[in-house]
């Protein structure tokens, strides 16, 4: 049996290639464990991942505040703490914070040939807010 303190699990700030606002990742386990990784995310108020898309699918395990999620060409959906949210595989999506609210979530994703996910464009501030 192996503990990793929570300490220990040295996180970063995003990409600003592949987020927009402040984004903290913290791995939770690497892709060695049965080719499945995690990262617990936090967005804060008006941080959002780009548009993307997982090869084996995403679950979303919100554990703290309210965000929002939407699917390519469907409307925006709230999620908040002890939600959980499944993105099929291929399906075009981005997630994060409301525009006053953080979010926190535990982020699972499959490998498929050595890739868990395939970023797209940044989400627009209209397609953020809806308008």
């Amino acid at each position: 049996m192996e503990i990793t303190r929570a300490e220990d699990r040295a996180g970063r700030v995003g990409s600003a290639e592949t987020f927009t606002g402040t984004a903290y990742v913290a791995p939770v386990f690497p892709p060695e464990m049965n080719e499945v990784s995690a990262g617990e995310v936090t967005f804060l108020p008006g941080a959002r991942s780009a548009w993307h898309t997982h090869p084996a699918g995403q679950m979303l395990v919100v554990t703290k505040g309210t965000g929002w999620v939407q699917e390519r060409g469907q409307a925006k959906q709230v999620m908040q703490a002890g939600d959980v949210v499944w993105c099929p595989p291929g399906v075009e999506h981005w997630h994060g914070a409301t525009d006053k609210t953080a979010v926190t979530h535990y982020a699972i994703q499959g490998m498929v040939d050595g890739a868990a996910v395939a970023w797209g464009d940044k989400v627009s501030d209209a397609e953020y807010t809806g308008e």
